[in-house]
């Protein structure tokens, strides 16, 4: 395990990596490019040690699955709390799940369901934040519902700030952290929401996440729901413009190279510390491991078909590919692009036609290609939304929100496959054994990977501020 009081310094006009890439490709790489990034650095010599997971895959459900429809079957519930779907044995004793979930039925041995997550932020954007981040979010419920410089730092960031401040961290060209296809909201109207939960915060905007897009044929379209083209599926990195072509950037690059040259005779010392922060920033400008593991028609079609063509399918597909490469941390968002999808207020026939089929035939085919290729040991793969719903539904069977009681899917690392942890109650409405909050999902994660969960960073005002308070790793889940 691994923990630091303080760190000198920190980037305190950080920039995300899309503004990077933009300033990189717009302004040529002039010498202020680097200069953005450039701080004290104190070095850490291995903050995973003696981690079992090398990499997280998270995939979130946004909008928050019904237990009752997911993981948590009631089958001897009331007829009015149960649902309409039926319930179907898998490889795990005494777990029920969905009819609409025959895939991950037949690969339970490969996971374990908690059955008793919980907390009482019952709200989208905050919820969205407490589960990626395990702590819960600065904004009142209702308040607010985008992602804000105070907010608390993802998992996924704590990940890429950590390996970043290692021995040869900033030469990586491949991101420590990733989400695919797109940043939360932005496919929703228009990409008006900024949701928060998977940036940086106060951390710094240098660690926010190399982010994907994917776009919408139209804005009543769900890419999710459908089989969609190579053409389609470009995996550009966000704010990476093609006005400027990438051979040009790497020959005024080289030119660059010749005036430095000469002039680090005149102070040798800072142009090492220069040199250090410019070399991350290019090698993420013009990497080919980045733009090699985001292009998804390198996989073989039958293995792209076992995934499905829509878009979570071959997101997990690509979050598989990038974990292979070295990404540390992939986020998987499956957002509600209609304004609903996961948030089934209106009925459950969207949950049966679409999210269910989908989710399970990608989920799936992940964990059985992982545990194929011999990577699933050292992947610690979450699939969960922010909240579970009601466990009363309305006349045409659609849920309200509930996040006293919701499931999580954890697999791979070492957790032990075929079980369940926690237990709900008769009518699938709060916990009554073994609770699991936020902060303890984010405490399990941060163990996995050797990273100690009372860890400090320092804070905009370089401050220590501890990464998870109150969380208890789930060490039980583990073999």
């Amino acid at each position: 395990m691994f923990s630091i009081l303080n760190h000198p310094s920190r980037t305190g006009n950080g920039i995300t990596r899309r503004e990077l890439l933009t300033t990189g490709g717009a302004g040529l790489l002039g010498l202020s490019l680097p200069k953005v990034l450039q701080a004290e650095q104190k070095q850490i010599t291995d903050p995973f040690q003696g981690g079992r997971a090398k990499s997280v895959i998270f995939l979130f459900l946004f909008g928050g699955p019904s237990q009752l429809e997911t993981f948590d079957l009631k089958p001897e519930a009331p007829s009015e709390i149960r649902g309409p779907f039926q319930s179907i044995d898998c490889r795990t004793p005494g777990l029920l799940i969905s009819e609409h979930l025959p895939h991950l039925a037949n690969v339970s041995d490969k996971y374990s369901v908690i059955r008793s997550m919980t907390h009482t932020f019952n709200d989208h954007s905050g919820g969205g934040h407490y589960i990626q981040t395990g702590k819960r979010w600065h904004i009142p419920i209702g308040a607010g519902f985008d992602a804000t410089p105070k907010d608390w730092p993802s998992v996924g960031s704590v990940v890429e700030y950590l390996t970043q401040h290692t021995p040869g961290g900033l030469e990586r060209d491949l991101p420590n952290y990733s989400v695919v296809p797109n940043r939360l909201g932005r496919l929703q109207a228009g990409g008006r929401y900024l949701r928060p939960g998977e940036y940086a915060g106060w951390l710094g905007r240098a660690y926010n996440p190399l982010t994907t897009t994917v776009d919408q044929r139209d804005s009543t379209d769900n890419p999710y729901w459908r089989d969609c083209t190579d053409e389609e599926l470009s995996y550009e990195i966000e704010g990476l413009a093609p006005e400027v072509p990438l051979k040009t950037i790497r020959r005024r690059i080289a030119l660059l190279k010749h005036f430095d040259h000469m002039k680090r005779n005149f102070d040798k010392a800072d142009s090492q510390i220069f040199d250090q922060f410019r070399q991350r920033a290019l090698a993420l400008l013009t990497s080919d491991s980045t733009r090699n593991a985001l292009n998804i028609q390198k996989e073989p079609e039958t293995l792209r078909d076992q995934y499905g063509r829509h878009l979570f399918g071959q997101s997990c597909l690509m979050a598989r590919r990038l974990v292979e490469a070295g990404v540390r941390f992939v986020t998987v968002h499956y957002d509600c692009v209609d304004g609903y999808s996961w948030d089934s207020h209106r009925n459950s026939d969207d949950v049966q036609h679409h999210l269910l089929p989908t989710f399970d035939q990608g989920a799936a085919a992940l964990l059985t290609d992982l545990d194929q290729r011999g990577m699933l040991d050292e992947t610690l793969v979450i699939a969960m939304g922010e909240m579970g719903r009601t466990p009363k539904p309305n006349n045409s069977w659609g849920r309200g929100h509930w996040s006293q009681l919701f499931p999580a899917l954890i697999a791979g690392a070492g957790i032990q496959g075929g079980t369940t942890y926690g237990r709900s109650d008769r009518l699938a409405s709060k916990p009554v054994e073994h609770p699991v909050s936020p902060e303890d999902l984010a405490a399990t994660i941060y163990w996995a990977m050797g990273i100690d969960p009372g860890l400090m960073l320092p804070d905009a005002l370089n401050r220590p501020v501890p990464i998870n308070e109150d969380g208890e790793p789930l060490k039980q889940l583990f073999s």
